[in-house]
């Protein structure tokens, strides 16, 4: 394959996973920065994933994503549904765009009556049974702070790329990160 195939193929594959959603266009224009930060590579032992890792971590502020990544749904679709339904508010206020990127710092509180995975009787002790397809995806990245009994997050901070690791949640390895960010840069 040429370099121009594997870098598509590179940009298909990660943007099927993270943000298909979201089309060329917008991912462009309000997500993909070109100027990803340096890597500070003092005198760690371990080697530090390619920086192009963090091309999609903009998508992570999106208020659909933080609602997926809390596990208060099974899917990246039913938190815009629940978005979309006034079921989630920012900071204790309605917000019905799935759209909105939050800052740092922001509460993103979910009505427990709409979480699909949390069943029992209202007014009672609600337990969690998470679905079956739903367990590759049960675990909280570091930037969210989660509590699940008043079913609120608290957005720390962008993901960041760490020695040995990124924060990123990805089944891709960091070489196809790399392949989509060269080949969006190439574009804009």
């Amino acid at each position: 394959m040429t370099l121009y195939q594997q870098k598509w193929i590179g940009k298909r594959e990660t943007r099927a996973y993270h943000g298909d959603e979201v089309t060329e266009r917008q991912f462009k224009a309000k997500f993909f920065n070109p100027k990803l930060p340096t890597v500070n590579s003092g005198s760690t032992q371990q080697a530090h994933p390619p920086v192009p890792v963090l091309t999609f971590a903009e998508l992570e502020r999106r208020l659909d994503f933080i609602v997926f990544r809390s596990n208060f749904c099974p899917s990246i679709y039913a938190a815009r549904q629940l978005c979309v339904h006034g079921k989630v508010k920012v900071n204790g206020k309605k917000l019905a765009f799935p759209s909105h990127k939050v800052k740092d710092g922001d509460v993103i509180s979910v009505d427990p009556h709409a979480i699909q995975m949390l069943k029992g009787e209202k007014g009672t002790e609600l337990d969690f049974e998470p679905k079956p397809f739903s367990q590759p995806f049960l675990f909280v990245p570091e930037y969210l702070e989660v509590n699940y009994n008043t079913c609120q997050t608290v957005f720390l901070r962008s993901p960041i790329s760490r020695p040995g690791r990124s924060e990123i949640p990805s089944p891709f390895p960091p070489e196809f990160h790399s392949l989509a960010y060269e080949y969006y840069a190439r574009s804009k």
